[in-house]
C-alpha cells in the first residue's frame, strides 16, 4: 500500500475543522469556565488562557486539548500561602460550581472538568491548570509560573513545587518552530497524537511528544516523504529516549527537564512501542493502519476524494492484499 497516501488521509480525517460544531462547544465552555474563575478570584487572578494543542495548531479532532492556564498573583492566598492551598482552592471552587454538570477530578497538575454527555452525545472536557507567579506583580513582565504537582508526575513526587515554567513560551516554541518547518513538524505531531489516542491512559503526555519531535528535527537529517520523516522521528525516539543523559529541555524554563515527567519504566515502554511499531510496519505495510487509523467518522468521504480523477470520474481503489 501507499503509506504516504494513507498518512495524508489520516491527517485529513483528523482535521479539527471537520468538527467545527464540537470545537465551538469547547470554546464556549472554556469561556464560561474562564469567566467563572475571574468572577471568583477577581484581581488575584491574571487572565486565564488556553494552552492546549488548539493554541499550538497541533490539535486533532478525536481529542481536543483545552487546557485553561489560570495564573494567580503571588499573594492571592495570603503572604504565606502555598501552592497546595492554591490548587485545593481552585478544585473546591470548581467542584462546588460544576458538581451537578460534570465529573470534577484532581489530576497531576490540573483539575479536570468532564461535562456530562449533552443531547448530541458530545462530552466537553476542560483541564484547569492553576499556576502562581514567582514574585508579586511580576507575571506581566516575565510570564513565569510555579505549578503544583498533585499526583506523582514521572520523577516529580506528589506535593512537589519544583515545576517552574513559562507556558506562553512553550506555546510559542511549538507554534513558531512548526511554521518554519513548513508544516512537517505539525504533521508528525498530529500523527503521534493519533497513535497515542489508540491507547488508554498512556503515560507520555502530548507535550512530551511535541518536544521530542522538535528535538528529532534538530538532531537528525529529516527529509523525504511524510512516511520517511515520520519513520526517522520514530527511530529517534526509539534510540534516544532511554539513553543516559537524554534531556528534553522545557522551552519555558531551561532548568526543567521534561524527560523527568516519565519514569525509567515509562521511557522504556515508549522506546519499546516505537520499536514494535517500526518492526510491524516493516513486516507489512498494512500494519500502519493499526497504529495510525483514519477517523472513521470522516473516512468514507476522504477515501472517495482519494480515488477521484481530476475530471471528477471515480476510479476504483486498487485491490489490497492483506496477506
Amino acid at each position: 500500500m501507499d503509506k504516504n497516501l494513507h498518512l495524508n488521509t489520516v491527517i485529513k480525517t483528523h482535521q479539527i475543522s471537520k468538527e467545527e460544531k464540537l470545537l465551538n462547544k469547547h470554546i464556549q465552555k472554556k469561556n464560561e469556565v474562564k469567566q467563572a474563575l475571574e468572577n471568583e478570584y477577581g484581581s488575584n487572578l491574571y487572565a486565564p488562557f488556553n494552552s492546549g494543542s488548539y493554541a499550538k495548531n497541533t490539535a486533532i479532532n478525536t481529542k481536543f486539548d483545552f487546557d485553561l492556564v489560570s495564573p494567580f498573583k503571588r499573594n492571592a492566598f495570603g503572604s504565606n500561602g502555598t501552592l497546595k492551598e492554591m490548587y485545593e482552592s481552585v478544585y473546591d471552587f470548581l467542584y462546588e460550581k460544576y458538581k451537578n454538570e460534570a465529573e470534577v477530578k484532581k489530576q497531576k497538575v490540573s483539575i479536570g472538568l468532564e461535562f456530562y454527555m449533552d443531547r448530541d452525545g458530545d462530552k466537553i472536557k476542560i483541564d484547569v491548570v492553576p499556576g502562581r507567579e514567582l514574585n508579586q506583580e511580576q507575571y506581566k513582565s516575565d510570564e513565569n509560573l510555579n505549578l503544583y504537582v498533585y499526583y506523582k508526575y514521572g520523577n516529580f513526587n506528589a506535593g512537589s513545587e519544583r515545576i517552574k515554567t513559562n507556558v506562553k513560551a512553550q506555546i510559542n516554541n511549538i507554534r513558531n518552530r512548526a511554521d518554519k518547518e513548513k508544516e512537517s513538524i505539525r504533521k508528525i505531531i498530529r500523527l503521534l497524537k493519533v497513535w497515542k489516542n489508540t491507547k488508554n491512559d498512556y503515560p507520555t503526555k502530548s507535550f512530551f511528544l511535541e518536544l521530542i519531535t522538535i528535538k528529532a528535527f534538530d538532531n537528525s537529517n529529516i527529509t523525504g516523504s511524510l512516511w520517511d520523516k515520520l519513520k526517522i522521528v520514530l527511530e529517534y525516539i526509539r534510540d534516544n529516549v532511554t539513553k543516559d543523559g537524554f534531556v528534553l529541555k522545557d522551552p519555558g524554563n531551561s532548568s526543567n527537564d521534561l524527560a523527568d515527567t516519565l519514569t525509567v519504566y515509562e521511557k522504556q515502554q515508549l522506546a519499546n512501542d516505537m520499536k514494535n511499531m517500526l518492526d510491524r510496519i516493516e513486516e507489512n505495510d498494512e500494519n500502519i493502519k493499526a497504529y495510525f487509523p483514519e477517523n472513521p467518522k470522516f473516512k468514507e468521504k476522504e477515501n472517495k476524494n482519494k480515488y477521484s480523477a481530476d475530471n471528477g470520474m471515480p476510479i476504483p481503489p486498487p485491490k489490497l492484499n492483506f496477506g
